[in-house]
């Protein structure tokens, strides 16, 4: 099965999660069981696995098939070349493409211009009226190419401009770009490009990264500390006449050479093997020739033979749109589409798999609480009423005297619930701003102040170490802070349940510390940005500017995301005690009305108990959906992949 046909089995899976999903809500407001907490924790499902997205980032020096390697694996559909693979540069800027519905089919260009300015990338995605939009047409082929090719225009500029903007540096000539007659050199008139389009794949959560050569990725800080340690996969494409070049092992040390436990996410291309094909060499000889450079290309880089696959980006691409399977077999093309498929998308599975089980189960433990409790409160007035088999109407009138006292006590109660909110709040304030924006900044400035000081920043290093140093002791301390207050709540909860005969659990609180990867995993890129390489970059003002925004909105991404965990506890917490709070008061109000039936009707009595165990047998048949429902959910993926592949 190839990638794309595996992909179309992921989309489908996703399609049915959020059917399913769906009729859960569905149900659950029927059941009357969708509070604050068990919304929120649906809504947060559903956003992940509508918004998962997998991406793939394909990375190359200039010249190395790179941009016809993605229209053969993703494109060839359209029965020609989308994306530019003329002969030299083609792709001059970062290209992503990807697909939101919001948004219409179009290619939107930001101007080089803007790296002038202190906005980072991510900013600047922000504000869509400052870059240059282009509609595409999905359905015209042609069109959709002519436009596309707008990622590879360029602008002929000063050496002043060149230098201000990043493409020129005295320090580094080798780098530079070539001065033409008239004393300009040629640099990228776009500095990032996306490119919106309702291609199946796209729609289905892929985006493609497509990267131009070694000066414009140094170039561009963000893309390089940001973008491509997010890629879920890094293409590396190299030419199989050549294998690995200096350049070629430049681009992989400073931006691509990962720990082992990540290279995993690490596939090499050897493209242009038919460049081998040579009738004066028997078929062997060729395939001796490409063993012998896939196993020389990966001692170089440290992967296993097996990460390095051979192809014909441009046969493939022909064997597919003339239908030609022998050609597309040739070109080993399938092969590259198998590990995608296999080493991507399985891994990736497992990883959302395991995500959504965990979501499932919590809000299944929160939804069955409520479930529970209603039993256990239909249950007591069963007792309450089999009690009065046989009593007098003086009893029946004390009883329910006693149950409008209980109903007043527990209504003057709301002053000792109230503290417990109060607590809680206080404390939550106190995490909140540990984990804020302002702390952030404050955390971050020593090393931002290091960045943008003038000349060769010698103890940037040691910057870099205290201040994640003290971001990893800030998160142990948020972690402290989360267990103090879980803590609290769990005895506040169990105070309450012992006077008032709740069932409350305080929620598993969130694993602060797990961020801490991420963490590591920013510094990890930073400080192989901060190789001898870049060091005459890193003195460059402008250049450290850059740098320091990219690590503020890749940290604020974080802890955002802990934000968010925090406040989805929070809820959780909060939507439980209201929920017992109100099935409670329900309860009194249930209990009153039967008695006043019993006291009305002499058969009353016996009609209510078979009302109530009738209800008995509902929340019996509502709990059993609510498991059938929820192990649906949870046992989706793999299970409809096997019988998508039977």
């Amino acid at each position: 099965m190839s990638f794309n046909q595996d992909f179309d089995q992921h989309g489908a899976w996703r399609k049915q999660f959020a059917l399913r999903l769906k009729s859960l809500s569905e149900w659950l407001s029927d059941q009357d069981l969708m509070d604050q907490g068990v919304r929120e924790r649906l809504d947060q499902l559903h956003a992940r696995v509508k918004n998962d997205k997998i991406m793939v980032a394909f990375v190359a020096e200039f010249s190395r098939g790179k941009s016809e390697l993605i229209n053969a694996v993703f494109f060839a559909g359209y029965g020609r070349r989308i994306m530019p693979a003329s002969a030299g540069r083609t792709t001059m800027c970062p290209t992503e493409l990807g697909y939101d519905p919001e948004v219409p089919a179009c290619l939107r260009l930001l101007p080089i211009e803007t790296r002038l300015q202190p906005q980072s990338l991510m900013d600047w995605r922000q504000v869509p009226d400052k870059w240059e939009r282009f509609d595409l047409d999905v359905n015209n082929a042609e069109q959709l190419s002519h436009v596309i090719q707008k990622v590879a225009e360029v602008r002929r500029v000063s050496l002043d401009e060149a230098r201000s903007l990043g493409f020129w540096n005295d320090e580094l000539p080798d780098e530079n770009p070539l001065v033409g007659a008239d004393g300009l050199v040629e640099i990228p008139k776009w500095r990032h490009a996306l490119i919106n389009l309702a291609h199946p794949l796209l729609k289905q959560g892929l985006v493609i990264l497509d990267t131009p050569g070694l000066n414009a990725i140094g170039a561009e800080p963000e893309l390089t500390v940001s973008l491509l340690p997010q890629a879920h996969a890094v293409i590396f494409i190299l030419a199989a006449d050549t294998g690995v070049t200096k350049s070629d092992l430049g681009i992989w040390r400073q931006h691509l050479a990962v720990a082992d436990d990540a290279r995993v996410s690490r596939l090499v291309v050897l493209n242009k093997i038919d460049t081998l094909w040579d009738s004066l060499n028997s078929p062997e000889q060729v395939q001796l020739q490409i063993t012998a450079q896939r196993t020389e290309s990966a001692q170089t880089l440290g992967l296993t033979p097996e990460q390095v696959i051979a192809v014909s980006a441009q046969k493939g691409l022909l064997g597919k749109v003339q239908r030609d399977g022998a050609l597309l077999q040739a070109s080993n093309l399938p092969a590259l589409e198998r590990a995608l498929s296999d080493d991507l998308l399985a891994h990736r599975r497992e990883i959302l798999r395991a995500s959504v089980a965990t979501g499932i189960q919590a809000l299944r433990t929160e939804t069955a609480r409520t479930v529970h409790a209603r039993s256990r409160d239909l249950e007591e007035q069963i007792q309450e009423l089999e009690g009065l088999r046989g009593k007098n109407a003086g009893v029946i009138k004390q009883m329910r005297l006693r149950i409008e006292q209980e109903q007043a006590d527990f209504d003057a109660s709301g002053a000792k619930i109230q503290a417990v909110r109060s607590v809680h709040l206080r404390l939550l304030k106190d995490l909140f701003s540990l984990l804020g924006t302002t702390h952030l900044k404050s955390e971050v400035s020593v090393l931002s102040k290091a960045l943008k000081q003038p000349g060769i920043k010698f103890g940037v290093r040691r910057a870099y170490d205290d201040t994640f140093t003290r971001l990893r002791a800030a998160l142990v301390s948020a972690d402290r802070m989360t267990a103090d207050i879980q803590t609290m709540l769990e005895n506040s909860f169990k105070n309450l349940n012992a006077e008032y005969g709740f069932s409350l659990q305080a929620p598993t609180p969130p694993q602060l510390t797990s961020y801490a990867r991420d963490l590591t995993l920013i510094e990890k890129s930073h400080l192989q940005y901060l190789g001898l390489g870049n060091a005459l970059r890193l003195a460059q003002p402008e250049f450290a500017e850059r740098l320091a925004r990219a690590l503020m909105s890749r940290l604020r991404t974080v802890y955002e995301a802990a934000v968010n965990e925090v406040e989805l506890w929070n809820k959780s917490a909060a939507a439980q005690l209201d929920a017992q709070l109100r099935e409670r008061r329900r309860n009194f109000t249930r209990r009153i009305d039967a008695v006043s039936r019993i006291q009305q009707a002499a058969g009353g009595l016996d009609d209510r108990i078979r009302e109530l165990q009738s209800q008995q047998q509902q929340l019996q048949a509502v709990d059993a959906k609510l498991v059938e429902l929820t192990e649906s959910l949870a046992g989706a993926p793999e299970a409809e992949r096997d019988a998508a592949f039977a």
